[in-house]
């Protein structure tokens, strides 16, 4: 039962798709280069596809609860399912009238979109010539008629509802076809014909050729609509034994599968009979999330839109920076011994990370590596080194989740590469999410062991490393390393219930040190003295924190908050008076978890991988840990400083959740963080 005190709080999933209205205002900025603008168009479609197959997902669940969802969820999941329509329907608007405008200009640099309609006659021999060598061995048809079980659709894909008929009879047949993106580029270039450049897509390749597909028949009209449906992608996972939980988890991935349709995206020009038929074929009713959309679904294949047109297109190369500590050092091990160091990703090399991997497994005093691995690259170099560190004699010990969502797959592959290679794998903590970021090396010095620890903000992984701004602590610090070293004991025991002084751990006691950390804050306030403290997050939903946080600004606290995505936080008279609240959405990810607090003159500065979410705080193995070294604690104040001053990219958190951009004041200096951060490291290069 929620006994929470009446403050304002704005709802979890509304708030997210003020978020993703964020990343559709980057498609539409002017000072965006065209091509790059429409990848912001692909990266605004697959957020909203995850958010369907999860949050739309939870809701409509909630909605079948019936009475009892308003006392568990904090707000009517009907309401909310409306809201979410309305503004789905709205951002659907500007995203599409954006693509067409992002097509003209496209046109005006050489570059058209074209379709089946639009072929000349060398263009459509080139089509037809790729169709037959290339799709048609991909296609498969289903005929829908006289089937009785309808055909699933999977989740993630598009298929083309397809009416196929005669000119002189009214009669008419229906058939499925799956659009083979899976094996296929979307994109078909066309040769350059003089300085002009013609890309078609992959759909409207196969509806050049329909009639080829269908020869067999005599039909002669055909027509093909886009259908996609988005499932619920909630894992029901009941054996959390170790014996069977990597069984358990592959299980509840292929009923995924066949998870509940939350919403089907169709082709608003689709006939009213064909859209009849495949809603009933599939049982769907306006209960369901129907949405009427463009000719085009998937538009997340656009991020990979080809590589055309002049460099100006696309935005300028920011290759990563040699670290300042660390360029021309032979062994990490021992910079790391004399200080601490701070990588900052992606303006630094995440190559620092590999090397250190790779120098303590080569390294003959390195007796142990532990680490946890939550997202990892496709082909990942981490998974390579800590196979090499075994095949050096290391013990290495993988902590993996197997529920890092939509990962699930390539988890449960890379684990059982691990133990493949000898490498001890735990398949995380029953009823947690392992969603830490660590990394563990124990070293035999002088006959003693000594630890080094690499504490971080974001997942080992090479890939989203050159596109999310991320913070990775290395230290050999005692104070760090020895509680970094009770965590690992923790995860391969979890009877244990550690206690820790320096580190501030979920679910052991990191809720408490923050309300902790508020209520000084809040008691100097109070006493008139300074106080304030400055947070980067990328989520701002749990309620005990954003009450603490009204509490602390109606005290006198100053409170500045950067938070990249939902932020449940209102802007309101009275309770946030104190509170100002920006979100930064530019080429890079803004992922790093950041806080400052004032501690009565003596400034605190914190960094790891948990948000304020109920779930990183209650629900999650995070690791949070403090940052001693005067100098690095400066270098995160400098990049909070540069974050807070951005008024290129920097939008302004405001109760109406419109995302008013910051306005440049006559005279001042135009900032973009982003950019000012990788000059700040090159110049400390």
């Amino acid at each position: 039962m929620r006994n929470d005190p009446v403050f304002p709080y704005i709802n979890r999933e509304i708030s997210w798709l003020s978020f993703n209205a964020r990343v559709l205002q980057e498609a539409t900025h002017p000072e965006v280069p065209l091509l790059e603008r429409l990848k912001f168009l692909g990266i605004f479609s697959s957020n909203l596809d995850e958010y369907f197959r999860v949050r739309v997902a939870t809701v409509k669940r909630f909605i079948n609860l019936g009475d009892n969802a308003i006392e568990i969820m904090g707000d009517d999941p009907r309401k909310v399912m409306a809201s979410i329509k309305r503004l789905v329907g709205k951002h659907q608007q500007t995203f599409e009238s954006t693509y067409q405008q992002i097509r003209r200009e496209l046109e005006e640099e050489g570059i058209y979109i074209i379709d089946e309609t639009q072929l000349d006659q060398r263009q459509a021999l080139f089509v037809q010539n790729y169709f037959h060598s290339r799709v048609r061995p991909t296609l498969f048809p289903v005929m829908l008629d006289h089937i009785k079980d309808f055909p699933n659709l999977y989740d993630g894909n598009i298929y083309f509802a397809i009416s196929l008929g005669y000119t002189k009879k009214s009669e008419v047949r229906h058939a499925l076809l799956k659009i083979p993106t899976d094996v296929l580029s979307r994109f078909l270039v066309f040769p350059p014909q003089s300085k002009r450049q013609y890309i078609i897509l992959l759909d409207d390749v196969i509806r050049y050729c329909l009639k080829d597909i269908f020869a067999m028949f005599d039909f002669d009209t055909f027509a093909a609509y886009t259908i996609k449906i988005t499932r619920d992608a909630e894992l029901d996972i009941e054996d959390t034994l170790v014996e069977g939980y990597l069984d358990a988890v592959s299980r509840s991935l292929k009923k995924r599968k066949e998870g509940q349709p939350v919403r089907m995206v169709y082709d608003r020009q689709i006939t009213t009979e064909l859209l009849r038929f495949i809603t009933r074929r599939l049982k769907l009713t306006r209960q369901d999330s129907l949405i009427a959309g463009s000719r085009y679904h998937n538009f997340k294949d656009f991020i990979g839109f080809p590589d055309v047109g002049s460099p100006s297109l696309r935005y300028e190369p920011l290759p990563p920076l040699p670290h300042y500590q660390l360029a021309g050092q032979k062994r990490l091990l021992a910079c790391i011994r004399v200080r601490d160091i701070m990588l900052h990703f992606p303006y630094q090399s995440f190559h620092y990370i590999l090397d250190l991997l790779r120098e303590a497994a080569i390294d003959p005093q390195v007796t142990a590596i532990s680490m946890t691995l939550y997202r990892l690259a496709q082909n990942s170099m981490i998974v390579n080194a800590l196979k090499n560190a075994v095949r050096n004699g290391k013990k290495v010990t993988v902590v993996i989740e197997l529920q890092a969502r939509f990962d699930e797959k390539a988890n449960i592959y890379w684990a059982q590469k691990l133990e493949e290679n000898s490498v001890t794998v735990i398949y995380g903590v029953p009823g947690f999410k392992v969603h830490s970021k660590l990394c563990h090396i124990t070293r035999l010095e002088d006959g003693r062991k000594v630890h080094y620890s690499a504490i971080g903000t974001g997942n080992f992984n090479e890939s989203t490393a050159r596109i999310y701004c991320d913070d990775t602590l290395l230290t050999a610090d005692p104070r760090v390393t020895t509680e970094v070293e009770k965590v690992f004991a923790y995860l391969k025991d979890n009877s244990l219930t550690p206690t820790f002084r320096h580190l501030l751990v979920a679910p052991f006691n990191m809720r408490q040190r923050f309300m902790e950390m508020l209520d000084h804050e809040i008691s100097e306030a109070r006493q008139n003295r300074e106080s304030w403290c400055i947070i980067k997050v990328n989520s701002l939903v749990d309620r005990a924190i954003v009450s603490k946080l009204y509490e602390a600004s109606q005290a006198g606290v100053k409170i500045r908050l950067i938070v990249r995505g939902i932020c449940s936080l209102v802007k309101r008279k009275g309770f946030s008076d104190n509170i100002e609240a920006i979100s930064i959405v530019d080429r890079f990810l803004e992922h790093s978890r950041v806080y400052f607090f004032h501690n009565s003159g003596q400034r605190a500065c914190y960094i790891g991988s948990a948000d304020w979410m109920r779930r990183n705080l209650s629900n999650r193995v995070e690791v949070i840990t403090p940052v001693y070294d005067e100098q690095l604690q400066q270098e995160m104040w400098d990049m909070l400083q540069m974050q807070w001053q951005d008024n290129c990219r920097a939008r302004i958190l405001n109760s109406r959740q419109s995302n008013p951009m910051r306005k440049i004041p006559p005279r001042q200096t135009r900032r973009r963080s982003q950019y000012d951060s990788y000059e700040y490291f090159r110049r400390r290069s």
